[in-house]
């Protein structure tokens, strides 16, 4: 006997909201307050990727909405399941990144601090996500979920870009509805274009400038405005860096490449010497800066769709605009001039770079992260959790035809594998690059599993060092030894084989073909390389003492 067709609920009106919108992948992890909503997705054409742990599933979220340009939706449960989250939506927060997190509540007899003692209840949940997300969506009716999506949805996109978080009672994702289904929806974010008048101020200060330079952040990639930027660079004939963020913004081998080698005295002391500097996408803040030791000495000029990151740590000349509208303005209204002497300048500077890291001894860094760069297909992205690799990979790794994306807008540790996997899911044809230190790797282990469950092509390449590697020698530099940074860890490899994931160990001198030749096989795969890296002396603290740019001893961050 056939079984009766089951009627729609609110859970119905959540997906079809999400389809109406243009949504194609939903990431997440199951929970009883959510189950509406998760049993609605199995009727839908959405495709569902689940995670086994919910910060790991907002990290994958993170990275699809990064390299789709789009709104990732994430669909969690109550209480500990939405806690869970909060690591991962402060990254999105830092990155720019759309996520809209939908998160269930416990029936709505219990909102506002009802305390009626539901399994996972919270005074106010939603308080805990207000300092991290972007915009705060409640749901009290069934047919309040798709305008309410809608508009988490227009918030997720709107410039800046960021996460948002819409929370929906059980009660209502269980409830009978009868209105028709959801078929057609609008979220359109508002442009940001740059004020005429700031535009042409702008333009008269770059075009009368005799050392224009431009420091180009992550508001460029998210943008979209990489041909912009290049057009306006070459019109001025100006030099252009990259913060980490930035990364992929402007080619790395064009001749008025800086590259990104922004914890470098001699890169800081270029920028400072601009007599206009353009500042676009970027706040300026910790890392872009050279920890607060850059010091300009000429006109800023920045543009910044964040308005609270306007003029946040210098002054300028501010322009809250998008990026790509406005340096599309810019490069229409700026004074073209022929090619001078800012080609020979960029590359005296990345000589003298070259010249300093090569007089530390660090050729086993620089061997190991060529290797990575020549397995890695071109056009393939690769995702870095913080570890000593990755800060290399921020100054001197070029992602060529992708891009490079890192967890350094937050800085919590196990964004790698978990990010490459979201990845993964938006392109299961091109294969994708995880980066992850032992320490990193153990809080994305479980995702083994769900990456051999859904067969996503990614290599994740775990640098096992035996602990926290960074800040073994953070402290190490500063209080002589290390403590509680030494780890106990699993066989990577005969772990990784255990969730049906091929995996090899290899060696700095086979780290090349064992990489390539694992990005080349279908499926998910483990490089396990054991290697006790360093970093390259810092320049920040020798410019903190004296003002000016020099070498210290000891590492940082990057």
């Amino acid at each position: 006997m056939p079984t009766a067709q089951r009627a729609r609920h609110g859970g119905d009106l959540v997906v079809e909201s999400l389809t109406a919108l243009g949504a194609s992948t939903v990431f997440g992890l199951p929970g009883q307050h959510a189950l509406g909503a998760f049993d609605a997705l199995r009727r839908s054409g959405l495709t569902y990727v689940g995670l086994r742990v919910e910060n790991n599933a907002g990290f994958a979220a993170d990275a699809f909405a990064r390299v789709t340009g789009t709104v990732a939706p994430l669909l969690v449960s109550t209480g500990p399941g939405a806690l869970m989250t909060l690591a991962a939506l402060q990254e999105s927060a830092a990155a720019s990144a759309p996520v809209l997190a939908i998160g269930s509540q416990v029936p709505t007899a219990g909102l506002g601090g009802g305390r009626k003692g539901y399994l996972h209840e919270l005074v106010d949940q939603k308080a805990s996500f207000r300092d991290i997300v972007k915009s705060v969506h409640t749901v009290r009716t069934a047919s309040q979920i798709p305008s309410a999506v809608a508009a988490a949805w227009a918030s997720a996109l709107e410039a800046p870009a960021g996460p948002v978080w819409l929370e929906i009672p059980q009660d209502v994702l269980l409830a009978p509805v009868a209105v028709p289904p959801v078929t057609s929806l609008r979220a359109e974010p508002r442009s940001l274009p740059p004020r005429p008048e700031l535009t042409a101020e702008a333009a008269r200060l770059l075009s009368a400038a005799e050392r224009p330079a431009i420091l180009a952040g992550g508001g460029v990639v998210r943008a979209g405005a990489r041909q912009e930027l290049r057009a306006l660079a070459e019109a001025l004939d100006a030099p252009v860096a990259t913060t980490f963020g930035g990364k992929g913004a402007f080619p790395w081998d064009h001749p008025l490449s800086l590259q990104s080698w922004l914890e470098d005295a001699h890169s800081t002391e270029f920028l400072e010497d601009a007599d206009v500097l353009l500042v676009v996408g970027s706040g300026l803040g910790e890392l872009s800066s050279n920890y607060h030791t850059f010091r300009p000495r000429g006109r800023l000029v920045q543009i910044e769709a964040d308005l609270g990151k306007l003029e946040s740590n210098h002054p300028a000349l501010g322009i809250h605009a998008d990026a790509r509208e406005a340096l599309a303005a810019l490069a229409e209204a700026v004074t073209p001039r022929p090619p001078g002497t800012a080609a020979k300048a960029a590359a005296g500077l990345l000589t003298r770079v070259r010249e300093r890291i090569d007089a530390q001894g660090l050729e086993l860094e620089q061997r190991v992260l060529g290797a990575v760069r020549d397995a890695l297909p071109d056009d393939s992205p690769s995702f870095w959790d913080m570890t000593i690799l990755s800060y290399w990979a921020w100054s001197a790794f070029d992602p060529r035809a992708s891009a490079l994306h890192s967890a350094q807008g937050a800085g919590g540790l196990g964004y790698g594998f978990p990010a490459a996997l979201g990845a993964a899911a938006a392109d299961p044809g091109r294969p994708v690059l995880a980066v992850s230190g032992d320490g990193g790797a153990m809080y994305s282990i479980a995702e083994l599993a769900t990456a051999h469950q859904y067969r996503l092509p990614v290599t994740w390449l775990i640098v096992d060092d035996g602990g926290y590697g960074i800040l073994r020698e953070y402290m190490t530099d500063t209080f002589g030894e290390a403590t509680a940074t030494e780890l106990s860890r699993p066989d990577f490899v005969t772990l990784a084989e255990s969730f049906g994931v091929p995996a090899v160990r290899t060696t700095p001198e086979r780290l090349r073909a064992d990489l390539a030749g694992a990005l080349a096989a279908p499926g998910p795969s483990v490089v396990v390389l054991p290697a006790l890296l360093r970093m390259f002396a810092p320049t920040h603290l020798d410019r903190l003492a004296d003002g000016g740019p020099g070498d210290g001893p000891g590492s940082d961050q990057g």
